[in-house]
């Protein structure tokens, strides 16, 4: 066991930690009813509706060591994703072309046209632009600012002032302009919560592509997925379903638009416009009035059918050709619980790791997280709606996965969260904060096999689809 510091108590302290009350008599602006939908293009605030009354608003509850081990944590490892961003250029192009359609081949507005659609054909302009491509958003600076207020609030000692002041907080990006942004965002954070804006230090962070898109390096992966045609056939399948086109007809209809003329991906897109708008300006777009919920469901159910034959459970090399970032979790766990000496330094109070969707889902399936006994399928829809695996609720913009390794009397304890929520280890379902130990033995077969250049390079079981969960 190593050694129990001056934060053997933070626990008791943190319970007397008041969570803040907003103080605004300001609404929520006007949401959406289809705003819980969008997939990967989902609002935190969606999966987190507390922070949209006030972004600093903090339950420590969360942290849930077991009662009578006294515990304090003595490390923090954060897998964040970028904040709220821009559309990319193929979505901006998508757009582009659905309002030149509007314009030039929608029939004129009708007496029964709503208001809301005749404001759609003469109001509305594009204002995407290509050079926007991506890049985050001041909303999306903001996601991650607030974030790092929340955990600093959660977790003082780790990332505390003097802790970032002399820079013993390690801060990880992808080479991606919206995640370079977003950490420099998440530093914002921390300096505004402690104040230290004056002598505030420079920004410092490493960019490693290896560890945060590993997704572009695995050649398995990106032969056997990427760029395999047969490896998304159920996507392809739902996408011109009768799901499907049945919201086609009705979009249609409603824009005034021959049905020909008027593709899924060009439907996505009127739907991917609400959900920019929204989590871009904070507005009800005019184009969400499209679609009600039960449309809203079958474009989240395209986009989940996507994510988990692309990057999740539906291809084994998907999940897998993350167990480089896996292992750098882990070594960096192991460093921290490491037994040593009362004069030694103390270990990495914490390590802040910002990616993409595309960095979070593999390693959320290959720690086993959201999996469902039944694979999603284009032909099985109506049967999925209770299924775990959403990702309007998994990697939101700003989604994050935490891991709190805390130092207890009876050894080493490792908690689970994800976006903030406790989340229980799927084979150790008794309690919230296991013995650390136990938590290695049960991804043994990951921790000694899980090579990456072997699965990403050599022949191995798993490169191509499963056929069973």
């Amino acid at each position: 066991m190593f050694q129990l510091g001056t934060h053997g108590f933070l626990l008791a302290a943190l319970s007397l930690v008041p969570t803040r009350v907003c103080c605004s008599s300001a609404e929520v602006p006007d949401v959406p009813k289809i705003a819980a939908y969008f997939g990967t293009k989902t609002r935190y605030e969606e999966v987190k509706p507390n922070v949209l009354r006030d972004p600093l608003t903090v339950n420590t509850s969360v942290l849930r060591p077991p009662p009578g081990d006294f515990c304090s944590p003595v490390h923090l490892t954060a897998v964040i994703r970028h904040g709220s961003r821009y559309p990319t250029v193929k979505n901006i192009r998508r757009i582009q072309r659905l309002s030149e359609l509007l314009q030039k081949d929608a029939s004129k507005t009708s007496e029964g046209s709503t208001e809301r659609l005749q404001e759609l054909r003469s109001r509305w302009e594009p204002w995407y632009t290509e050079d926007m491509d991506g890049q985050l958003v001041r909303k999306g600076r903001d996601d991650l600012r607030f974030l790092a207020q929340r955990l600093a609030t959660l977790f003082p000692s780790l990332l505390s002032e003097e802790n970032l002041r002399k820079r013993r907080i390690r801060f990880v990006t992808s080479s991606k302009h919206r995640c370079v942004s977003s950490v420099e965002a998440f530093q914002e954070g921390l300096q505004q919560h402690w104040g230290c804006h004056d002598n505030a230090p420079g920004y410092s962070h490493s960019v490693d592509d290896e560890l945060m898109r590993f997704f572009e390096l695995c050649r398995g992966y990106v032969e056997g997925v990427e760029n395999n045609r047969t490896a998304l056939l159920e996507v392809e399948k739902f996408k011109h379903g009768k799901e499907m086109e049945a919201v086609r007809r009705r979009i249609a209809e409603k824009l005034g638009l021959s049905l020909h003329l008027l593709t899924p991906d060009l439907v996505e897109a009127a739907f991917f416009i609400c959900s920019y708008e929204l989590s871009i300006k904070s507005i009800h777009s005019p184009w969400c009035f499209l679609f009600d919920k039960s449309d809203a469901k079958v474009l989240e159910y395209k986009s989940d059918l996507k994510q988990f034959w692309k990057r999740s459970y539906g291809h084994g090399i998907n999940s897998l050709s993350s167990c480089q970032l896996f292992h750098h979790i882990f070594r960096t766990l192991d460093k921290a619980g490491r037994p040593r000496r009362s004069t030694e330094a103390g270990p990495e109070p914490a390590s802040i790791l910002v990616g993409h969707a595309e960095t979070l889902l593999p390693l959320l399936s290959l720690l086993g997280l959201y999996k469902d006994q039944t694979l999603p399928t284009a032909s099985n829809y109506h049967s999925q709606h209770g299924r775990s695996f959403r990702t309007s609720r998994i990697i939101p913009y700003a989604a994050n996965l935490l891991f709190v390794l805390y130092d207890c009397q009876r050894g080493p304890r490792l908690q689970l969260l994800v976006n903030e929520t406790p989340l229980r280890f799927p084979d150790l379902q008794t309690e919230d904060t296991p013995l650390y130990r136990d938590v290695r033995a049960t991804y043994r077969h990951l921790l000694d096999g899980c090579d990456f250049r072997r699965v990403c390079e050599g022949r191995v079981e798993g490169r191509g689809p499963n056929t069973e969960l």
